[in-house]
């Protein structure tokens, strides 16, 4: 039985019904059970929109079965997946998530559900990303996947056990960011996953994402990647929570013909993929992405 779907959604209708719709088109939607969370709205001038998220998924077909939960307050976007996320791994052994910015490929959910068996007996596997930036891949490299160090959270899926295991306070942070070492490694991931910490921390930020992703740090395990991305972030625009920026992660979409995939055994990070990939999270390319983003360039 392929594993549920969580979908969130909040105030963006018109990018909700592209990811509703590009589910609808996944081989594995009349197979699969949806789960659909929406926030209330914080501000007056939301509520409209909010509404018509609502309306919207209260039409959702195509899938094996769908329910929705409305919250009647303001949760935020982070409680807000945290909350819904647990409540379906309290009673599911895997979940697959979704946000309303999402535009999935059509075997999106065969890739899923293929890694949720293949590593659930991995603990050195803590979450699957259904995106990748779009490398290179090289002539004789022998699987669809790769392993890096950093989770994403824009397609993803994970095991109740691993959720369960976070622990959302992050109550070692003060020991961890005064030992260089510990930062080094974190760092490995991307040289911005410590100051997106420190961020959250101190009440700059509040999201989910970092903090699931210190903890796959601190269990020592990793993130699986497909070489050819599953998924396309639609959300960089003014209604995002937390992508108002320029849209550095353009990618290629898979086309969704293969249904099947070739897995990596050996759970270790992957060499070629993390060089690509620190080259993309680098302090250099960063800066010169935020001033693409002053220049008004999307």
């Amino acid at each position: 039985m392929p594993a549920p779907i969580v979908l969130f959604g909040y105030k963006r209708p018109a990018e909700l019904a592209q990811t509703i719709q590009a589910l609808q088109r996944n081989y594995l939607a009349p197979e699969s059970d949806l789960y659909v969370f929406v926030d209330a709205p914080k501000k007056f001038i939301d509520e409209l929109k909010v509404n018509q998220v609502r309306q919207l998924v209260q039409e959702i077909t195509g899938f094996k079965s769908v329910s929705y939960r409305f919250a009647e307050s303001n949760i935020g976007c982070a409680d807000s997946i945290i909350g819904g996320v647990s409540k379906v791994l309290s009673e599911h052994s895997s979940a697959i998530i979704v946000e309303d910015d999402i535009v999935t490929s059509p075997n999106f959910l065969d890739y899923m559900n293929q890694c949720l068996a293949k590593y659930a007996a991995e603990p050195g596997v803590f979450s699957i990303s259904g995106y990748t930036f779009p490398f290179q891949r090289p002539a004789d490299y022998p699987a669809d996947t790769y392993f890096m160090p950093r989770h994403s959270p824009w397609g993803w899926a994970t095991w109740a056990d691993r959720w369960h295991s976070v622990d959302w306070s992050i109550a070692d942070f003060s020991q961890f960011i005064s030992e260089r070492e510990q930062q080094k490694a974190f760092m490995q991931g991307g040289t911005d996953l410590v100051r997106m910490l420190r961020r959250q921390m101190e009440g700059e930020i509040d999201a989910w994402d970092i903090r699931f992703c210190y903890n796959r740090f601190k269990a020592n395990a990793l993130t699986v990647y497909p070489t050819i991305s599953k998924v396309q972030n639609i959300g960089f625009g003014k209604e995002a929570t937390h992508t108002n920026v320029y849209n550095r992660y353009r990618t290629i979409l898979d086309s969704g013909e293969r249904r099947t995939f070739r897995f990596l055994d050996n759970v270790a990070v992957t060499d070629y993929y993390q060089r690509q990939t620190l080259q993309r999270y680098s302090l250099a390319t960063r800066i010169y992405n935020r001033l693409k983003t002053y220049a008004g360039m999307h």
